[in-house]
């Protein structure tokens, strides 16, 4: 079964390596103004995200130095990099929000779509200290830290290391359909 998708889908593709070119600032605002249209239990929004390009260096290098040195190597070319935050509890009542974390992948999907529209691309990393991140920018701790995100313009694949090099080259795989869809014991699935 192959059925055909959204082209801004179909042409996601999360890349290392990034062009140096600066992002317009509208774009940038388009962004984040596309997160913030994301569907949201109870419309509680509650996603945050630390960002800087490098016009401002200080917060850059900051954000920077949270990630593992591996994704240090490739996104340092990337012209913006985003934390991204989920509030723990609702505003409105204070109970537990067990749904945040699937709104801020809403809203990241949003940001995905509209960054792919204008010719931009996102990495999302896991590779990164939580801890140092919250310190750094002493984030409460009534907020999960979720991932963060490499934001650019696609760059010339020539300036990663080698070993990096042949993962932005490898062929992009998706689990075939009947590997996630089932309809009826959980034994069915593989």
């Amino acid at each position: 079964m192959s059925a055909k998708i959204h082209e801004l889908i179909d042409k996601r593709w999360s890349p290392r390596a990034f062009s140096d070119q600066e992002i317009e600032p509208d774009k940038i605002e388009k962004l984040f103004e596309a997160a913030s249209f994301a569907a949201s239990c109870f419309n509680e929004q509650p996603w945050r995200f630390v960002y800087a390009t490098k016009d401002y260096p200080e917060r850059y290098n900051q954000l920077m130095s949270c990630l593992v040195e591996f994704n240090q190597m490739w996104v340092k070319t990337a012209p913006m990099i985003i934390l991204t935050l989920a509030a723990k509890k609702f505003a409105q009542n204070q109970k537990e929000n067990l749904h945040a974390r699937h709104d801020l992948g809403l809203a990241i999907g949003n940001m995905s779509a509209q960054a792919t529209d204008m010719g931009l691309y996102m990495h999302q990393m896991a590779g990164f200290s939580v801890e140092k991140a919250r310190e750094m920018f002493e984030i409460p701790s009534d907020f999960d830290i979720v991932t963060m995100i490499a934001v650019g313009y696609r760059g010339d694949p020539m300036q990663l290391p080698e070993n990096i090099r042949e993962m932005e080259s490898s062929k992009r795989e998706r689990r075939s359909l009947d590997k996630i869809l089932f309809d009826g014991d959980w034994d069915d699935m593989k």
